[in-house]
């Protein structure tokens, strides 16, 4: 299970390895081409229920792996979170699979 930080604000969100590696990909391409968008997850803390940020460029980002092995990417899955934040403007995590 690793992290994603983000603005270092609030506790790191626990995502799989394995969506982590496809997370990195659509949110660092995305912030590459300068494009912002919203991200929900279920928040499992303080507040509970879910949360929702601003992803913007301009912001610290960090991907903590806990398994030190590159994970396989599923190109086919990268194409479909590309296209759920695209349709939409935001990438909701617990929609990932």
């Amino acid at each position: 299970m690793g992290t994603l930080e983000y603005n270092s604000a609030r506790p790191p969100i626990d995502v799989d390895d394995q969506t982590l590696a496809h997370l990195k990909i659509v949110i660092g391409t995305k912030l590459r081409r300068h494009e912002s968008f919203m991200m929900t997850w279920l928040s499992d803390g303080k507040p509970s229920g879910r949360l929702t940020i601003w992803m913007h460029p301009s912001i610290p980002l960090i991907f903590a792996f806990d398994d030190s092995k590159m994970a396989e990417i599923d190109p086919s899955r990268i194409e479909r979170m590309m296209e759920n934040l695209n349709a939409r403007g935001e990438l909701v995590l617990d929609q990932l699979a």
